[in-house]
């Protein structure tokens, strides 16, 4: 049985409380998925460029993709979008575990997310009211970065301990996460799909697109998200390679360790625009996002472990500040206009693509040879005259405009 839209319910129905589960331990195994792979490669005895290839096989996916997976995702009840998502993830990791070569089975795990994202975002505009949506994304933010702080920690131990005993852990909880998606409503599809055409499915991306970029707040979401999620990606990478360089550490659960101390910023950030920042006053969280790079390249030369802490767990809380409301912002606007799960899949769209183009970057230069400081700095001023240019775009439109 299909259920009507349960936004009365509020912030701790049934419904939230199944998602924010599912989306924890799905999240947490992701995560933990990251460094076993990474630890899987080593064992091989791969080159080190090759090591920033998993996050760019992962996010192919996301591209290719997305002009399927936003209205699959309105087409059908969420929840069961998220629980064949999983199915998916399951299989890449047990494919993994089973010897395939990790760069296939982590594509595969990100065809699985690609599918994921959509549904597990688009769903919060169909169980709350627009007044609670903010809250409702910092709630699914903050389960989301506890799991990146557990994945990562338990990814990295687990990892340096046992590949196998690791890829085996992740592969039970993407079952657990599946059994949690059985628990979520089954609320009426967005939009039903008449069709399963590809062409007809990527013109009506591309319209869904081009609808949300004439959207000067749907537009200054996607770009503005896109960098925040390439920059973590990328950070993330960069540590493995910074760690042994800058602090003399070689086993792989100290950057593991510091990817959870981004994750902490983060959830306090998320906390922090929950209480400080709504639809309508989007624009106090510009000036974190402009933090973002400066924190970073002032990070790049740090030779010290509790330093370097401090400084990541700054740069997560500005990244959390940032970035929630501008979630929020986009699903909104999505949710009026081409659906959440549309919207979403766009949002995926440009985020993975500012993924692959700033993790290509990195790969270049790590391949090359340029330290990992100085790649860390040039990240770092990318990301800062990226969001200050988003800003000030924003800022003249809207004065321009007289708001």
């Amino acid at each position: 049985m299909i259920y009507p839209p349960t936004a009365e319910n509020g912030l701790f129905s049934r419904g939230m409380l199944a998602v924010l589960i599912a989306q924890f331990i799905s999240a947490l195994a992701d995560n933990a998925l990251l460094f076993a792979a990474i630890a899987l490669l080593k064992s091989q005895m791969t080159e080190d460029w090759q090591i920033p290839l998993l996050q760019e096989f992962f996010v192919l996916a996301f591209i290719l993709l997305a002009p399927f997976v936003g209205p699959f995702a309105d087409s059908l009840p969420k929840g069961r979008v998220m629980l064949i998502a999983n199915s998916l993830k399951f299989i890449g990791a047990a494919a993994m575990l089973s010897g395939l070569q990790p760069l296939i089975a982590y594509g595969m795990v990100g065809i699985g997310a690609a599918a994921y994202s959509p549904a597990k975002y688009g769903i919060l505009s169909e169980l709350v009211s627009a007044d609670k949506l903010v809250k409702a994304n910092s709630m699914m933010e903050g389960s989301t970065i506890v799991a990146i702080l557990a994945g990562a920690v338990i990814g990295g131990i687990l990892a340096d301990k046992s590949v196998t005993g690791a890829l085996s852990v992740i592969a039970i909880c993407y079952l657990l996460a599946m059994v949690s998606n059985l628990f979520i409503p089954r609320l009426r599809p967005e939009h039903k799909l008449g069709h399963f055409s590809p062409r007809i499915l990527i013109s009506d991306f591309l319209q869904a697109m081009n609808t949300l970029l004439r959207d000067p707040n749907a537009r200054f979401s996607l770009l503005g998200t896109s960098v925040f999620w390439g920059t973590g990606a990328t950070l993330r990478l960069l540590l493995v390679a910074w760690v042994p360089a800058a602090l003399l550490i070689t086993d792989l659960s100290t950057a593991a360790n510091l990817s959870g101390a981004v994750a902490i910023g983060i959830a306090i950030g998320a906390f922090g625009a929950a209480r400080f920042v709504s639809l309508q006053t989007v624009n106090r969280a510009l000036p974190a996002g402009i933090l973002i790079g400066a924190l970073i390249m002032a990070f790049a030369y740090i030779d010290n472990l509790y330093l370097a802490i401090a400084m990541l767990v700054a740069v997560g809380a500005c990244g959390g500040f940032y970035v929630v409301p501008l979630n929020a912002l986009l699903q909104d606007r999505g949710h009026h206009t081409v659906g959440s799960g549309h919207a979403i899949a766009v949002q995926n769209f440009f985020e993975n693509l500012c993924m692959l183009l700033l993790i290509g970057i990195y790969t270049l230069m790590d391949k090359n040879g340029v330290p990992v400081a100085a790649s860390t700095m040039a990240i770092g001023l990318i990301v800062l005259l990226s969001i200050s240019l988003l800003a000030c775009f924003r800022l003249t439109k809207q004065k321009a405009a007289g708001l």
